[in-house]
């Protein structure tokens, strides 16, 4: 793939009625052996796979993916994008991935429609005021931009919000670089961007066993036979579990229904994210016009990717509690995801006990804003055998050293 984006060739291609445009990635049947097999074509796989590339110089490549590109949790997520977390080690990996966000387009070629319209992340109890307090102090010091607001700032900022609800708004804070961005594009671009730098990208290819010898990987055994491979990184999100187990690891983690919904195209009236754990409620307005209305995930573990009746009742309960101007706009359509959760809300990023074995996991409801920086330190990880500084804290060791990272508190609710 040779064409760049660009004004240039889309009139060029506009004259031939946008006949030529060039595939956007390959779709070659898999090579017998690689130097790495990622599975999971998502957007961790995939930056990954372009980190690989770009910054080790590892083009010999393989992303499988059992389904289509992007068509699990990057398809099955409402697009937020933020870095205000409480602890250093998170806010620190998760604004290495705001950065990367704030040039990816341009780094790809590809536009990603990142938009910086800011996130709001609502108190309703004097305990909330006193922890978002504390989560501003934290980012301030790590340079992050966040700031706490009083009621009347909130107002300002969201004219339609019920300050004075069931679920009374006392402050709230807000990161102004924090957005949303479009998950297909985000998918594609890196794919794009990927498969130019030499990466093979195999749709339809579903992982059935990983091949182990005296304690090393060897290779993974697909639907479409065995592929070889020096080192294989798994990026599969709710089905991590599933993975592990056919290499003989056991995970701290819980996969769960998340589910999301979406109204029909209205005016613009929300112009930033919204976000209230106490609720579980969350609320954005795409370029469309369609009202992202997210919850949070169902109590029970499974794999249903379309969750249950009253976690969506509840949700929208309090979206028309805090927002009554919206309680007659109906909602087109319905969908769940499966995340995975460790016990401390916050991902695995590590190297395992199987040589040329690793795993990117656990990131629970926040894995689409940490693609790029996700994809940026796993593939350090992979290429060097060793963590980058960002995730080292992210090993699967810290389970049994008790070394944990207790993020509970800001990645409460779907986002």
């Amino acid at each position: 793939m040779s064409q760049k984006y660009s004004i240039f060739s889309l009139v060029r291609n506009g004259l031939s009625y946008h006949r030529n445009w060039e595939r956007a990635w390959r779709s070659p049947e898999p090579k017998k052996e690689y130097d790495v097999v990622i599975v999971g074509g998502g957007g961790h796989g995939l930056a990954t796979a372009y980190y690989l590339a770009k910054e080790h110089g590892i083009r010999n490549v393989a992303v499988l993916e059992k389904g289509w590109l992007g068509g699990g949790n990057t398809a099955r997520n409402t697009t937020i994008v933020r870095s205000n977390y409480l602890w250093d080690e998170a806010a620190l990996l998760y604004e290495k991935s705001m950065s990367l966000w704030e040039g990816l387009s341009q780094d790809l070629n590809y536009n990603v429609m990142f938009s910086q319209r800011g996130v709001l992340n609502l108190a309703h109890t004097l305990q909330e005021v006193r922890d978002t307090q504390r989560r501003v102090n934290a980012n301030q010091l790590n340079h992050i931009d966040t700031q706490f607001l009083t009621p009347h700032q909130v107002q300002e900022l969201v004219p339609i919000i019920n300050l004075n609800s069931r679920y009374p708004v006392l402050g709230a804070s807000f990161q102004p670089r924090g957005g949303v961005a479009r998950h297909d594009a985000v998918a594609w671009g890196f794919a794009r961007a990927a498969d130019h730098r030499g990466v093979d990208i195999i749709q339809n290819c579903g992982v059935t066993g990983i091949r182990r010898e005296n304690g090393a990987v060897t290779g993974v055994d697909t639907v479409k036979g065995f592929i070889k491979a020096k080192k294989v990184a798994v990026v599969v999100a709710g089905n991590s579990s599933v993975l592990a187990d056919m290499a003989g690891i056991r995970l701290p983690i819980e996969s769960h229904p998340l589910q999301a919904l979406v109204s029909e195209s209205i005016k613009p009236i929300i112009n930033t994210v919204i976000m209230s754990n106490a609720v579980h409620a969350y609320i954005s307005q795409s370029d469309k016009g369609d009202l992202v209305i997210g919850a949070g995930i169902d109590q029970y573990t499974g794999y249903g990717q379309r969750g249950s009746f009253h976690t969506i009742e509840g949700t929208l309960q309090a979206i028309v509690e805090m927002f009554p101007v919206l309680s007659r706009v109906r909602m087109n359509r319905q969908w769940g995801g499966i995340v995975d959760v460790t016990p401390d809300a916050c991902p695995i990023i590590s190297k395992t006990a199987v040589k040329g074995l690793y795993f990117n996991c656990g990131w629970g409801t926040g894995g689409f804003k940490a693609t790029p920086g996700s994809g940026w330190v796993f593939a350090h990880t992979v290429a060097n055998d060793t963590p980058h500084p960002l995730n080292a804290a992210f090993s699967i060791d810290r389970f049994y050293t008790g070394h944990l990272i207790d993020e509970h508190g800001a990645a409460g609710v779907a986002h």
